[in-house]
């Protein structure tokens, strides 16, 4: 299902009536959240303090939508602690004319900031009803470049392939190997591996091939390939 068209120029249209409300909270949490870990990337900073985050999480926790801390989506599954968004978002190191393949969707607002920054989203989420509670928030919050469709992340999505830069917003054991097959050369993805010990995990692909590099620790639900 397409969420919306897919070039830069119209990423958003016109924005519905709550979008702007609870600035100041977006502006706070940037600053004492994200800016004051040392995120740096003028274009992030920017990006997650545009996106409505309270539109994407369930009504019964938005008054927590800007706090540092994850939030239950149902369906055993979380949005991402604001900074964890803005640090992996910033290791993507998207430009505008690029094309990026998420992961899991979830409630769609990481899929929100990646559409601020670059030209197409294409997201995966393995849970039928998060991916349609993902669409109707997108659209709801005037983005018009992404798509979301229902399905197993460990595949790929291989008829779009190749991505410029991919990322992963649960934790596979390993980095999958048809993700990197789907990676363009050139291209960079940001993952979360591990069970019990995960950790952010950047690959790299260029034309004498694959490289990773470990950084920050983190704590993700795991990567399923299947929900029932």
């Amino acid at each position: 299902m397409l969420v919306a068209g897919a070039t830069a120029d119209c990423r958003r249209g016109e924005q519905p009536a709550d979008a702007n409300p609870r600035a100041a909270d977006r502006r706070r949490m940037v600053d004492q959240q994200i800016r004051a870990r040392g995120i740096k990337n003028p274009a992030v900073l920017d990006a997650v303090e545009r996106v409505p985050r309270h539109l994407f999480v369930p009504p019964g926790v938005r008054h927590q939508a800007y706090e540092d801390t994850p939030l239950p989506i149902g369906y055993s599954q979380t949005i991402s602690q604001p900074y964890i968004v803005a640090y992996m978002t910033e290791a993507l190191e998207a430009a505008r004319d690029h094309r990026v393949l998420e992961i899991g969707t979830g409630s769609g607002y990481q899929a929100a900031v990646l559409a601020e920054l670059v030209r197409e989203v294409y997201s995966i989420e393995i849970v039928p009803e998060l991916a349609e509670g993902a669409r109707r928030a997108l659209a709801g919050a005037g983005y018009r470049n992404v798509e979301v469709r229902t399905g197993n992340g460990y595949a790929g999505w291989p008829e779009r392939a190749p991505f410029d830069r991919i990322i992963v917003t649960a934790a596979p054991p390993e980095v999958p190997p048809a993700l990197v097959d789907q990676l363009a050369v050139g291209g960079r993805m940001v993952v979360p591996v591990g069970t019990l010990l995960q950790e952010i995990v950047i690959v790299s692909k260029d034309a004498r091939g694959v490289s990773e590099t470990r950084t920050i620790p983190v704590r993700f639900v795991p990567m399923v390939e299947r929900t029932r």
